[in-house]
């Protein structure tokens, strides 16, 4: 997979872990609430090699959910047409990470396989509904299916109404198929835009009422127009017209950070004069001044 997808997968991952609580939760039908403690491990592993030296392998993320019981999950991110290689990569991450924390009491190996799916941001024909492992030992055979979800089979509204952030950034997979239209095709480019101004829109409303934060906005946008650049890159007006709107709102929510930073910076100011005059109480100052409580005892050295 290309390394910008990559990228883009592991960083959403790590700055705003927990967008990836609904992921699991739709994947594996599990009913976390999004408080559970998220604890990630190291990706780096190394494949053992009899006589010759250990291979590294770097899975796209590995983690613990701490929820009643805690479970241990694995996720790759995958754009390549399925051609069984990737089921044995798959299988060397699980057998290495259960490894790095197995349990010797008495001679005896205890081993704990991760919850692993694949999410595969491109569909083809021969793309499986899920992965299995069938491991057959002198003691008996084991066997369980690895899930896999098709990025491209969620809709705008399918994504915002189960809570599939993690997904924005992958969404103009599904259009990938009908770039060159939109390349040519004016009235069906500015369709193209309008989904992703959408897509900007529903972000400030979960934005306004607390869902997610600036942070977490400005990730996901970011990630999208990396995106964008990247796959896009034969269709210079897909590039500028989608792209650019990506580009465009990440301006536009530093501007805003800058703006409200100078607010709070003229509340402080007006707060700092009123304790000066020493006139009014910490209530007042906090009312008058816009500031909560907390802050004007700060201000005053409280």
């Amino acid at each position: 997979m290309g390394n910008i997808y990559d990228g883009a997968f592991r960083t959403i991952l790590n700055d705003c872990r927990q967008m990836i609580i609904p992921v699991i939760n739709e994947i594996f039908g599990e009913d976390y609430t999004g408080n559970e403690k998220i604890e990630f491990h190291p990706n780096e592993h190394f494949i053992d090699q009899q006589d010759a030296a250990d291979q590294p392998r770097i899975t796209d993320t590995n983690f613990t959910i701490f929820g009643k019981i805690k479970k241990k999950y694995h996720l790759e991110c995958e754009s390549s047409l399925p051609d069984g290689r990737m089921t044995i990569r798959l299988f060397e991450y699980d057998a290495q990470i259960a490894l790095d924390e197995g349990e010797v009491i008495n001679e005896t190996l205890t081993v704990t396989f991760p919850n692993t799916a694949v999410l595969y941001l491109r569909t083809y024909k021969k793309t499986p509904d899920k992965m299995r492992y069938v491991i057959k030992t002198p003691g008996g055979s084991v066997e369980y299916d690895v899930p896999i979800m098709k990025v491209q089979e969620y809709s705008l509204d399918d994504i915002f109404s189960k809570g599939l952030l993690l997904l924005i950034p992958f969404y103009i997979f599904s259009h990938e198929k009908d770039f060159k239209v939109y390349n040519s095709n004016e009235h069906k480019l500015i369709e193209l835009k309008a989904e992703y101004q959408d897509i900007l829109e529903r972000l400030d409303t979960l934005e306004r009422k607390g869902i997610i934060g600036a942070f977490d906005k400005r990730t996901i946008i970011e990630l999208s127009g990396d995106v964008i650049k990247e796959i896009a890159q034969k269709y210079e007006n897909v590039q500028k017209g989608v792209g650019g709107m990506m580009s465009g709102a990440l301006l536009e929510t530093e501007a805003r950070k800058i703006l409200n930073r100078g607010k709070d910076e003229a509340k402080r100011e007006t707060a700092l004069r009123m304790l000066q005059d020493g006139e009014l109480s910490i209530d007042k100052i906090a009312k008058y001044s816009g500031l909560a409580v907390a802050e004007v005892e700060l201000l005053a050295g409280l």
